[in-house]
């Protein structure tokens, strides 16, 4: 008997998520030691742990043999106070990713649809599938998203439109009147969820208010991640701001105890610790300009990013990309996102970086 028979064909048919390289990996197929290799491919803070989120980790470790608080009281306190919302309007997840995911199970079923752009995050479509609903991928404007066309791509079928402000992988943005005037003319019984997982990285004059528009625009959902600019990856938490009756209904598919306790007080100090995250920018954008540069020196053409990492194009990308890894550097390819002749590659700290430009200039060479 075939086992996988009893899953849903829409789950049978499901493209599992990759990641990208571990250093271990790598180290282990290479013969390099960890020391030795750079990994500039999932977007990573390079400053590593904030200190503030460093001590708090410290402090609950003693507290490990209990459950974590499964409604995330002192996180949601914290959120609350920093963005000026209520704590019934915030759903936390184990990373934005676990979001989405979420907010995909509560609202979307076989027979419904979602709308997103061409070259968005894998994991919109992936959460769409899971839910047993029809994927609406519209093409995209210059790597980024085309509003007008996907305000003209929803149907009656339609519960859910994606669009992600900085966008990964392409690091496009959306202006801020642009993104106004869209959810002004999406229907009101249409969610809109707005990824702003590298939102820190903007500057002011850039950031659309999000968090300001809740109140006029109760089918908006704000996305947000302590993975990125807070440089808590490996810990897996993030956070969504809603509707207190849309947060109500998320609330109820999410696993009880989805943020554990080092994720919640880690969180909790990072989301106060502004001199880390001022410290990261600041290193962003020097990065930024070293790996652009770099770029066009060798005529290697670029998505201009508003992000932490930077999409380039190139003849073969596959060859490069192995040249790359032989070297000791993981960058992120992109052919999963039919992108086969373009390679993504994160800021780091600036010797990363240099090994990067380094090994890029010793491939073309």
């Amino acid at each position: 008997m075939d086992l996988q028979a009893l899953a849903p064909d829409y789950i049978r048919a499901i493209d599992p998520y990759v990641p990208g390289k571990p250093v271990a990996e790598l180290a282990r197929e290479i013969g390099l030691a960890e020391s030795d290799i750079v990994k500039l491919a999932s977007n990573e803070n390079p400053l590593g742990l904030p200190p503030k989120a460093r001590a708090a980790l410290e402090s609950a470790v003693a507290g490990l043999a209990r459950y974590p608080d499964g409604n995330g009281y002192d996180l949601k306190a914290a959120i609350a106070a920093k963005f000026g919302v209520g704590t019934d309007s915030i759903v936390l997840g184990n990373g934005s990713g676990d979001l989405l995911a979420l907010v995909a199970r509560a609202f979307l079923a076989p027979g419904d649809s979602a709308v997103f752009s061409e070259y968005a995050f894998a994991g919109y479509p992936l959460a769409v599938q899971m839910a047993g609903a029809r994927s609406i991928e519209v093409k995209a404007r210059d790597y980024g998203h085309d509003l007008d066309a996907m305000l003209a791509a929803i149907e009656a079928s339609t519960k859910l439109v994606f669009v992600a402000n900085p966008n990964n992988p392409t690091g496009t943005l959306i202006k801020p009147g642009e993104l106004l005037e869209f959810l002004e003319a999406v229907p009101a019984d249409v969610l809109v969820l707005l990824d702003e997982a590298y939102v820190e990285f903007l500057p002011p004059e850039s950031k659309f208010d999000s968090v300001g528009q809740l109140a006029a625009f109760p089918n908006l959902i704000v996305s947000r991640t302590f993975s990125k600019a807070y440089g808590l990856a490996g810990l897996r938490v993030g956070f969504g701001l809603m509707h207190p009756s849309v947060a109500n209904l998320v609330n109820r598919v999410r696993a009880p105890f989805n943020v554990n306790s080092l994720a919640q007080a880690a969180a909790c100090a990072a989301l106060d610790d502004d001199e880390f995250i001022a410290r990261t920018i600041k290193l962003n954008q020097e990065g930024m300009k070293a790996i652009t540069d770099a770029l066009a020196r060798l005529d290697l053409p670029y998505i201009r990013s508003w992000a932490n990492f930077v999409t380039f194009h190139v003849g073969d990308a596959k060859l490069l990309n192995e040249y790359l890894l032989k070297n000791g550097v993981i960058v992120r390819p992109l052919a999963s996102y039919r992108m086969p002749n373009s390679l993504r590659v994160s800021i780091g700290l600036p010797h990363e970086n240099a090994r990067f430009i380094e090994v890029l200039d010793s491939a073309l060479d």
